[in-house]
């Protein structure tokens, strides 16, 4: 048995009970460019990584705002994302319409996911290629969501999706403890911490292809880059030429101890 002959269809299931054009669709969220996300008690943030297809071309958006207080990052097919974006704008302003308040970001997330989970069903779509962390500020505080192609929706603390996106998740995991009591700005920073391990190959990370965005209580979804975001870069590179001042240090002790006891 091929491969290919369950493959050509969606709603086509293989002997091993797999929906592979469902698979096809995740693996094109791990090829995406990484995307991370986190948040503390007030505020919620997402960095991304963005791609230009030569070096002639512009950066690609890679965090779209929804709502004054919904955004998204996307890691994935960028068209599928901005289908997305334009309906999930279409069921805010719809909601604030009719009930005149903003759409509560639960039933928004979930509306979301089951738009997912729809294209799986019938033969004539495909599964949307896209993976998405949503962050939003409610009546409840902060939340941050994960969807994929299957359907499933997650609520996190932390997260990242894209290529090279367990370098992040083993970074968030390293510093979880920290980020519910973090500024806005400590948050900033980590998210940009989070991304340098996801940069591929001799790439760095710069204000070009770094972008990153809030929210939080009277705090409107907000993306920084470009200009706004060299001074965070800045103070990275200050960070880490301090960091390999004391390892150097913590090195000369240790060789110091050995000609010690050597004598």
């Amino acid at each position: 048995m091929f491969r290919n002959q369950y493959d050509t269809d969606v709603t086509v299931w293989s002997p091993e009970g797999r929906l592979l054009q469902v698979e096809y669709a995740m693996e094109s969220v791990k090829q995406g460019s990484a995307c991370v996300g986190m948040r503390s008690s007030t505020h919620v943030v997402i960095g991304a990584l963005k791609r230009s297809v030569s070096d002639l071309s512009s950066h690609q958006k890679k965090l779209l705002c929804i709502d004054d207080y919904i955004g998204i990052g996307i890691a994935g097919l960028t068209a599928d994302a901005r289908s997305l974006a334009k309906w999930m704008r279409n069921e805010c302003l719809n909601y604030k319409y009719v009930y005149g308040t903003s759409i509560p970001s639960s039933r928004l997330v979930n509306d979301l996911a089951d738009r997912h989970q729809r294209t799986t069903q019938t033969y004539v779509r495909r599964p949307y290629g896209v993976g998405l962390l949503v962050a939003t500020y409610d009546k409840s505080g902060p939340h941050l969501y994960q969807t994929c192609p299957s359907g499933n929706v997650y609520e996190y603390y932390a997260s990242s999706i894209g290529a090279r996106s367990q370098s992040g998740k083993t970074y968030l995991e390293k510093h979880f403890d920290s980020l519910s009591d973090a500024s806005l700005d400590d948050l900033i920073l980590h998210s940009l911490k989070a991304l340098l391990g996801c940069v591929s190959g001799d790439a760095e990370l710069t204000r070009e292809n770094g972008s990153v965005a809030f929210l939080g209580k009277d705090q409107k979804f907000t993306i920084i880059e470009g200009d706004e975001l060299q001074p965070y870069l800045d103070r990275l590179e200050v960070e880490g030429a301090d960091d390999g001042d004391d390892d150097q240090a913590v090195e000369e002790e240790k060789e110091g101890g050995v000609e010690a006891m050597e004598t």
